[in-house]
Formats: structure tokens, sequence, C-alpha cells
């Protein structure tokens, strides 16, 4: 049997800590996302990490995480040539690859800070990663709080040669905005793809703790402290249901706006998400569009008005509610457009892999989220040995690598 081909969905570019205080406008330098190594002469418990790093940016000040992978071998370091030799060991032959911590200072609501992020960032790649395109394609982020902007920065980095854009998963608009078809238009016109990432998107600069900063804080206060029956609700409730809320109306706006109708050639990928909704999210939607069997589709509900005649057009408040369900705009059902253009990524995920053929095969998609410690690098294949056991063959190449393979281009090698 030969080996599969493996593509990641999820990985992350560890940029240099002085990126953005070296490269930004000068007036915004003190504004800048910006990282400081912190080194302990002892670590917090016996034999763990003495290295750690530090993000200065709103809304996420003080962010403070041990440098990844340290005690288990060769700390990453960003640099690409380190991460084609980590990709390899991890028995991994492409990649889709993210920022990592800039991510928090991409998507503000301060426009111009974020725009000014977003070109530094896309001129770093340009210069650093451009060569490694066959292994390595980074996501280049745009912020949209400026469509003219946003538009030329597609431009921009299309032109040079990448194909994959990072667009907030909370957008400062909604993604059923028509002013947004100047954005697909350009990405259509490039030939490029959409990304969007987790916690990406939703910072405000007046607010001095993002809510993703507020429940890391909390998380972390809960591992020093017993278990209560309030805090495992909680956590249950954070994790399966509150985390799941931002990809599916990603997904709900995209399809009920017709975006994915109008631009068929677009895909549209959800990373770091898990994907054990999605069937719960296309059996929903498709039943929100369909009348059931045995439903009485002459039903009348509403609010009669007494100050208006007794007609249909008088009783505008009233109707046969069932009609409603077969008034969907599009020549494909949603689950439809799912399974035609979009995928989303996991990386330790059962029931996303059981749900496969009512999500469709092509919408799930693997990632190892390299180099972060939630992440499967250094154990990727005793995973997906796990992960797919008893699943056949094609399905789970497709999955670990030949769907995504396929929507950004990279070479897979011929079967024999």
């Amino acid at each position: 049997m030969s080996k599969d081909f493996v593509v990641s969905a999820d990985g992350h570019i560890l940029e240099p800590i002085d990126l953005f205080k070296t490269r930004m406008p000068v007036h915004l330098r003190d504004r800048a996302v910006w990282e400081e190594d912190i080194e302990l002469e002892e670590p917090l418990v016996e034999g763990g990490a003495k290295v750690f790093r530090r993000l200065h940016t709103p809304g996420f000040e003080g962010w403070t995480v041990s440098r990844y992978r340290q005690t288990s071998g060769r700390t990453p370091d960003g640099d690409p040539e380190t991460i084609i030799e980590d990709l390899t060991a991890d028995g991994v032959d492409a990649c889709v690859m993210h920022p990592n911590l800039s991510i928090f200072g991409l998507y503000s609501d301060d426009h111009e800070l974020s725009i000014e992020h977003a070109r530094v960032y896309n001129g770093y790649l340009i210069e650093r990663f451009l060569p490694y395109r066959d292994r390595i394609a980074p996501t280049c982020p745009i912020p949209l709080t400026d469509i003219d902007d946003a538009v030329a920065e597609i431009e921009r980095v299309t032109s040079a040669g990448f194909k994959a854009l990072l667009l907030p998963g909370i957008p400062p608009t909604t993604y059923w905005d028509p002013a947004l078809d100047r954005v697909w238009d350009a990405a259509r016109a490039a030939g490029a793809q959409i990304f969007f990432h987790t916690q990406t998107g939703g910072v405000k600069m007046k607010n001095p703790s993002s809510s993703t900063m507020r429940v890391v804080k909390e998380n972390a206060r809960q591992v020093n402290q017993p278990v209560t029956a309030k805090s495992a609700a909680e956590r249950l409730y954070t994790q399966s249901v509150l985390s799941t809320l931002t990809p599916q109306k990603v997904i709900c706006d995209l399809i009920g706006a017709g975006v994915a109708e109008r631009y068929p050639e677009l895909h549209f990928n959800l990373i770091e998400f898990n994907a054990h909704w999605l069937s719960s999210l296309v059996g929903a939607m498709d039943k929100a569009w369909t009348t059931g069997i045995g439903q009485d589709t002459d039903w009348w509900i509403g609010s009669w008005n007494d100050e208006a005649p007794p007609t249909l057009e008088g009783q505008d408040t009233m109707a046969r509610i069932f009609l409603l369900n077969e008034k969907w705009p599009y020549p494909l059902m949603p689950s439809e457009y799912v399974q035609r253009q979009f995928h989303v990524s996991f990386s330790d995920d059962l029931a996303a892999v059981a749900a496969r053929h009512i999500t469709g095969v092509s919408s799930i998609i693997w990632g190892n989220d390299y180099p972060h410690a939630e992440g499967t690098f250094r154990g990727s294949q005793e995973l997906l040995a796990q992960q797919f056991a008893g699943v056949p063959d094609a399905e789970r190449k497709a999955i670990v690598g030949g769907t995504l393979a396929d929507v950004m281009g990279f070479k897979q090698p011929a079967t024999v």
C-alpha cells in the first residue's frame, strides 16, 4: 500500500518577535503586536518548561505561553526549512499555515492598525516563504474593515504568488453583506481560496481584555483549583456549544446570501473549529427549508388584526407557516453547497469521521496544528491510524490530504 499524501490544513508560522515593532509605520509601533521571551532559572514544575513567550497587543496584553515542544525535542522556530524538516518527521507532505500570535492583531476595529499589521505580515511571507510553495501554503490575512484596502491587499498577495486568503471568523460586517462581493470577485479573479481560522476577529481596541483572553485566564485558574459543578458545566458548554457558533454562522451567512451559489469556484475552509458539529448543521439547514411528511401545509399561525379586513392582504401577520419551507431561493440545498465548497478541519475528532457520509467526505479535512501544544505534531501518524481505523482507503486518503491538495494545487505523487 502506498503512503497517503498528507496535507495538514492547520499549521502556524512563528513570526519574528519584533516583526511589527521594526516594520510597522513609526506612528503605530507603540501599538504593534510584539512578543518577549522570558526564561526562568527553574521551571514551575520539575522537568517542565523554562522558556515562555509573552504577547503584547490590545485585548490580549500579557497572554503568555511556554515555548512550544521545548521538553520533547527541538523547539520549532518558524524558519521555513525547519518547518519542512518537522513536517517530514511528522509524516506530513504539505501544510496550509496561518499566522501565530500575530493573529490577534490583524482583525481589530482599528482599520489602520489592522491593515498595516496585515501588510507587514504578508510582506514577510513574500520575502521568506515563496520558494517553499510546494510544501507550505501560507494564508495571507485580509482585514475587512475597508473593502478598497482589502481588495488591494488581495491583489498584492495573489500577484506575488500566494493563493490562500485568511478572513476573520468574526467579521466587522456579516458575510451576507453584498458589499463583500468585491472581495469574492477579487478572490475568484486571482484563483484564490478562502480560509477562516478560530479566534480571529471581533477585537475591540477599547476593551482591556478580549473574551478569549478572559476564558484562558479562567481556564488557568480552574486547573489550579478543585473542579466544581459550576466549572464542569461551564467547560462543557464552552467547549461543545459556544465554540461551534462562529463557524456555523459563517457557513449559514455564506450559503444564505447566495455567495456559494454565485461563486462556485471558491472553496471556504474553516480551520481549527473541530468538525463534530457539522453533521448536525447540515441536517438542520436542510430541515429549515423542507416541508416534512405529514405536516399540515394549510395550518395558519400569526397575530390577528381586528382593525384590518379578514383578507389575505389585510391579515398580513397571519400565514400558512410551512409554506416558508418551500421558498428556498437557490437550486441546491444547503447541505449540497457544503459538500461542494466547504471544508472544516479537525485534528482528533472521531465523531466527525463517523459522520462523514452525512456531511460529505470532502467536507472534512485533517490538520496537525503544528507546532501548537494542543496539536498532534510528533504524534500525527499514531493519531491518524487510530482515527481512521476501518475507514475505506479512498475516503481516508481524501480526508487526510487529497481534498485539500486539490483545493490548493499541491502536487500529489502519481498513483501506482
